[in-house]
């Protein structure tokens, strides 16, 4: 029943290839009314943009939001909407804003901590529900992380199986989420432990046995997200009965490649931190595999995935006939990859090209296997440096503080090693299926293609990006900041001179075939200065 209304929902229908009209992807989001979870956060704030701005004539969009630090929701909602984000639809569409509706309430409660009232109005409007809400720290307690990840899964399943007019439900969850195979499919996986086992565990036990237990459970996975978010597949996969329910599956998720701000960006998580902090001449060294593929994908490309599976979904153009819920694996490794690297070297290019103001050293680093050496370079080049910093600043008075910066840094280099050190196999079929089903409007309108990425253009926009979104520095700081940059590779040669001279002096005085040979080669560099012309 919902499938026929979609297709005979306005709008321009073209005739698709195997014959049957062919909605647009904007077209089918006329009069209908969305629910989002996780709408505040990154994934979230471009989900919502890229809906008000690329779907003319959609109902509302209801955001779940929770009070926070006296904030109340409708607060919260008038934040979000002022945002630099959301300035071209504050140019170009304003009154499409009257359309987002903030529904209080919170992840980890009952019935998601909504009013009856609220509950309702879902219950007799909703069509599409995005679920992006989450916990995404790595090091996050496993009672915690089953509370969000899983339990809120659950919870908005059963809100969901009470929506009338539900025609798609779109679970957001990781490409990560299986990392213990090496080969990973577009499936749900059944896992060792059934999640009810898990969710029981955790409501039983108290928290110190539970964080005893974690490391057991969690297994070869390296992290409670990884573990959680597994779980809360196979939970879906149980819960879901008839509804209409896909998965979408990203990998690393990084700024914006495309419009209305390319390089948009808002957070410190994954790489992001470690680049801005790179880029400060704070961070020198990374543990991992530089020969290894770093699966990155754009965070749009990840939100026009989610809008097409949602389109797809509700207009049944493509099933699996093995699977009930259909997976997407949005990733780059396979048809486009990039090496970590490729990545650290090409950020390094453009973070001196448009380096960031006030940089305390010349940006360099890399990115090491060997423990030893790891070790050895954070000691002298990260932990020596803060230490003389903070020193210095308690013996002017103020508060010491880079010995802070350094262990956080550290903390996040440690979280992402196992990503850094490993790479897998993603299996992508049913993402290009999806996009061969696109008319070629809505393949540019809505771009799921990885292999269009540039990534020299995409990390400028992304170094850009880190730049203007998350330091707040406007493009007529870059002559200052170029200015400071030169000095400090000057100060750079002259410390690395310097230090090989002191180095080699130190080594002259404890052996006389090392000083015989100090003295070959400056002769021979006197008699090669001797023989050029004018000498």
């Amino acid at each position: 029943m919902a499938n026929n209304t979609a297709m005979m929902n306005g709008g321009t229908h073209q005739v698709h290839q195997n014959g049957a009209h062919y909605l647009p992807v904007s077209d089918f989001y006329k009069g209908r009314h969305i629910f989002i979870t996780g709408g505040t956060g990154f994934m979230g704030k471009v989900l919502l943009e890229k809906l008000l701005r690329s779907c003319p004539g959609i109902g509302n969009i209801y955001l779940l939001i929770r009070p926070k630090k006296g904030q109340q929701v409708t607060d919260r909602v008038n934040q979000l909407l002022s945002s630099p984000l959301m300035e071209y639809i504050k140019k170009h569409n304003p009154s499409v804003l009257d359309h987002v509706i903030p529904i209080e309430g919170d992840i980890t409660q009952p019935e998601l901590g909504i009013s009856n009232i609220d509950q309702q109005t879902l219950f007799n409007n909703v069509s599409i529900v995005f679920h992006s809400a989450a916990t995404v720290k790595f090091d996050e307690q496993l009672k915690l992380s089953v509370t969000i990840n899983m339990l809120g899964t659950k919870r908005l399943v059963e809100l969901c199986h009470k929506m009338q007019k539900l025609e798609a439900l779109v679970h957001v969850s990781t490409a990560y989420c299986n990392c213990e195979r090496q080969v990973i499919s577009e499936q749900i996986y059944t896992q060792k432990i059934a999640p009810e086992h898990v969710t029981k565990l955790v409501d039983w036990l108290d928290e110190p046995m539970i964080d005893q237990l974690t490391a057991g459970l969690v297994g070869q996975r390296p992290n409670t997200y990884t573990f959680t978010k597994a779980l809360a597949e196979s939970m879906l996969l149980q819960l879901a009965g008839s509804l209409p329910v896909t998965i979408v599956r990203p990998s690393i998720v990084l700024s914006s490649l495309e419009g209305p701000m390319a390089g948009w960006v808002d957070n410190w998580n994954g790489p992001t931190g470690i680049v801005a902090a790179a880029g400060k001449g704070m961070f020198r060294t990374m543990p991992g595999r530089g020969d290894k593929t770093a699966d990155l994908v754009p965070v749009d490309i990840v939100i026009n995935t989610m809008l097409c599976a949602a389109w797809s979904t509700a207009l049944g153009v493509q099933k699996s006939l093995s699977n009930p819920i259909v997976v997407y694996n949005v990733t780059t490794g396979k048809r486009k990859p990039i090496t970590w690297n490729q990545f650290i070297n090409i950020c390094f290019v453009y973070m001196r090209k448009h380096p960031f103001s006030d940089v305390m050293w010349y940006p360099g680093g890399i990115i090491s296997s060997n423990q030893y050496w790891y070790k050895t370079r954070v000691f002298l080049l990260q932990l020596c440096p803060a230490y003389i910093l903070d020193t210095i600043s308690t013996i002017l008075g103020k508060k010491p503080i880079m010995l802070k910066i350094q262990e956080k840094l550290i903390k996040a280099a440690s979280c992402l090693e196992y990503f850094t050190g490993h790479e897998w196999e993603f299996k992508d079929d049913n993402v290009r299926v999806l996009n061969s089903l696109l008319s070629p409007a809505d393949r540019k309108e809505f771009n799921i293609d990885v292999t269009q990425i540039d990534w020299n253009e995409y990390l400028e926009k992304y170094v850009l990006g880190i730049r203007t979104y998350i330091f707040k520095e406007k493009p007529d700081t870059l002559p200052k900041a170029r200015a400071h940059l030169s000095r400090l590779i000057f100060i750079q040669r002259i410390t690395q001179l310097l230090t090989v001279i002191f180095l080699w002096r130190f080594l002259l005085v404890r052996s006389s075939h090392l000083r015989q040979m100090w003295t070959s080669a400056i002769y021979l560099l006197l008699r090669l200065i001797s023989k050029l012309p004018g000498f």
